[in-house]
C-alpha cells in the first residue's frame, strides 16, 4: 500500500487553511473555491492546469485559482511531499486591492508551476500562519501574506480565455446557486436550449467537468464551508445534498485528503 499522509495544522488566520502531505496518490480532476499556493518539498508530479499540462519538482511553487479544474499525478517512485495554503477569495482580493491601491483587486495566479523565487516567501507565510502558539504574531501573518502576493503579481502572464457560451453559463449558475438540490440532465439541457448529449459535451468542454462531477464539486465546497463554521459532518451531509454521511466522507477524503471531522477540527477557531 502506498503512502497517504495528510495533516491539516490549525492556522492563526481565519480564511486560510493549511495542508501538509506526503503521498503517492493520484488525484482525479477537481477544483477548489479558494486560491491555492504551495511548495513541492520532495519528488515530482504532473498535473492538468488552466494552462495545460505542467510538471512540478522539489523546490517549485505550485498554484491554483478558484474554479480551475486540475488533477495531480506523482512522477517516479515514492510519491511526493508538499505543503499548501488555501486562501479565501475575499482575503486575496482585499490584499491585491491594497497592493495595487485600488478599491477592488482582481487577480489570478499566472503560473501553475512557478520557478520564480517565491519559495522563501511561501515558507515565511506558512510558518507564520501555522504558528498558533504565538497568537500575538498576527502582524507577521499580515506582512508575509502581503509579500507573497506582491511577489506573485510581479509578472503577469496573458490572461486565459475563460468565457463559456451564455447557455452553459446559465446552467452552471443554476448549479452554483443551489448545489444541494436535485438536478436532472434533461432540465439543465432544456435550460441551455440543447439536446442532452450536446449539452453534456458543451458543458464538459467549457468547464473541464461533466455536469454531475461539477455538481459534486459544488457540494464539496458547500460542505467545506459549513464544516469550517463548526457544523457536524452528519448535518453537513444532509444540508449539502449528499446521500448520506459515508458518501460525504468518501468524496471529501478523495479531494482533501482528510475526513470531514478532521477538517472541522483543523478549522476550529
Amino acid at each position: 500500500m502506498g503512502s497517504r499522509q495528510f495533516l491539516m495544522p490549525k492556522t492563526a488566520m481565519p480564511g486560510i487553511s493549511a495542508v501538509v502531505a506526503d503521498s503517492d496518490r493520484a488525484f482525479p480532476r477537481h477544483m477548489h473555491d479558494q486560491f491555492g499556493i504551495g511548495l513541492v518539498e520532495r519528488g515530482a508530479q504532473k498535473s492538468l492546469s488552466g494552462r495545460g499540462m505542467v510538471e512540478a519538482k522539489a523546490g517549485h511553487v505550485i498554484t491554483v485559482n478558484p474554479g480551475e479544474v486540475h488533477d495531480g499525478i506523482p512522477l517516479g517512485e515514492g510519491g511526493r511531499a508538499w505543503r499548501m495554503l488555501y486562501l479565501d477569495v475575499d482575503i486575496v482580493r482585499d490584499t491585491i486591492a491594497d497592493i495595487s491601491e485600488k478599491d477592488h483587486g482582481t487577480f489570478e495566479f499566472s503560473y501553475p508551476v512557478d520557478i520564480r523565487p517565491l519559495a522563501d516567501r511561501f515558507r515565511a507565510l506558512f510558518s507564520a500562519v501555522t504558528a498558533t502558539d504565538r497568537p500575538g504574531e498576527t502582524l507577521h501573518c499580515d506582512e508575509t501574506l502581503l509579500m507573497l502576493l506582491a511577489g506573485a503579481m510581479e509578472t503577469v502572464a496573458t490572461p486565459r480565455e475563460t468565457a463559456a457560451p451564455g447557455s452553459i453559463r446559465r446552467a452552471k449558475s443554476s448549479i452554483d446557486d443551489d448545489p444541494a438540490r436535485s438536478f436532472r440532465l434533461t432540465d439543465l439541457a432544456r435550460e441551455a436550449g440543447m439536446s442532452q448529449f450536446r449539452f453534456l459535451r458543451c458543458f464538459a468542454r467549457a468547464t473541464g467537468l461533466t455536469p454531475h462531477s461539477y455538481l459534486l464539486q459544488c457540494r464539496l465546497h458547500l460542505a467545506r464551508r459549513a464544516l469550517a463554521k463548526g457544523a457536524s459532518p452528519a448535518d453537513v451531509a444532509f444540508s449539502a445534498g449528499f446521500s448520506d454521511q459515508s458518501h460525504l466522507n468518501r468524496l471529501f477524503v478523495r479531494q482533501f485528503g482528510v475526513t470531514p471531522a478532521a477538517y472541522r477540527v483543523a478549522s476550529g477557531r
